[in-house]
């Protein structure tokens, strides 16, 4: 299995964490988003995948598949245990929805495309390139901290005890959000959840500060 990733993508963050938790060996292959205008605009990565953004995954016979969710639901299909989906169908949609919420509505809107766009294209300086970034993780942050707050089902993670989909989302994205010095300690069930995720061992070893191409 081969993993195209950056260190600090908070989509290959996900699919890294999914691969640890289920136990699958990988080559980590880094295409570094900013050095040289961006690896991932070269040709030779847009072979590998055309929309020259990260991850890509390739799996045992070859395969491969783009776009973080779908690479974590492959994996959950190919490779079922531990589950990262709950058993009961409202229950799977509850968590896809909590990992939808950050992967759709928070994430695009901040991804390095977007925020060079803004940069260069738009012409806006970075305080106010800053300010676009941390509106959006705080605006998406304060419903998702409602919605865990206040939903029976959620535990010392997402959904209960053990790791989901949703968590997988959730700890990149507060990364990012620590990284732009976003006050996390308004949102203390985020918080916690994010906090306790790092304290498993599959979390731990995703993170971008351990990475073969971290800088």
């Amino acid at each position: 299995m081969k993993l195209y990733s950056y260190f600090r993508s908070s989509a290959s963050y996900r699919v890294r964490v999914a691969l640890n938790l289920k136990n699958l060996p990988y080559e980590y292959v880094p295409v570094h988003l900013v050095r040289e205008g961006g690896e991932q605009l070269k040709p030779a990565y847009r072979q590998v995948n055309p929309d020259a953004i990260v991850p890509t995954f390739v799996d045992d016979e070859g395969h491969s598949i783009q776009q973080s969710l779908a690479i974590i639901e492959y994996l959950e299909e190919t490779h079922p245990e531990p589950p990262l989906l709950p058993k009961s169908p409202v229950d799977r949609a509850h968590v896809r929805s909590l990992a939808l919420q950050v992967a759709c509505e928070i994430h695009p809107v901040n991804n390095l495309r977007v925020l060079k766009y803004l940069k260069h294209t738009v012409g806006a300086d970075d305080a106010t390139k800053d300010a676009w970034y941390r509106h959006w993780i705080e605006a998406g942050f304060a419903t998702l901290e409602q919605r865990l707050a206040g939903d029976a089902r959620t535990g010392k993670l997402c959904y209960g005890d053990t790791p989901t989909i949703a968590d997988l989302c959730l700890v990149p994205q507060v990364y990012n959000a620590n990284r732009f010095k976003i006050d996390t300690t308004r949102y203390p069930t985020i918080q916690r959840i994010n906090d306790y995720a790092l304290t498993l061992d599959a979390f731990a070893r995703a993170e971008p500060g351990v990475q073969p191409d971290t800088e």
